[in-house]
């Protein structure tokens, strides 16, 4: 049986879920950093003309926006390359050199 990389890491995915793949869920996530953006973008063009002591308020709220955009498009990207689980405990014992038994 010769399966292909994407139909074994779908299987191994959906295992993984407990349910269907879901393809094409990247989208949301785009969608999602365009209307942070753009909410950002607004907030910042319209200023603050009212009470100058909420200032500090809104200023963390437009970051906080596109930190947000930031977030949603890189988990975008990653969804949309397929990348779908990332192990931070590998990630980090690779950096470190450290031995760590695995949990499965």
């Amino acid at each position: 049986m010769n399966e292909t990389a994407a139909e074994i890491a779908g299987k191994e995915y959906e295992a993984e879920s407990g349910g269907s793949a879901k393809i094409g869920s990247h989208w949301w996530w785009a969608a999602a950093s365009v209307g942070q953006l753009g909410w950002g973008i607004v907030s910042v063009r319209k200023g603050c003309a009212e009470h100058s002591t909420l200032m500090p308020l809104k200023a963390f709220a437009v970051a906080s926006l596109f930190v947000g955009a930031l977030a949603s498009a890189s988990f975008a990207g990653l969804r949309g390359a397929g990348i779908h689980k990332v192990s931070f405990l590998n990630i980090i014992t690779l950096d470190l050199g450290v031995a760590v038994p695995s949990s499965q």
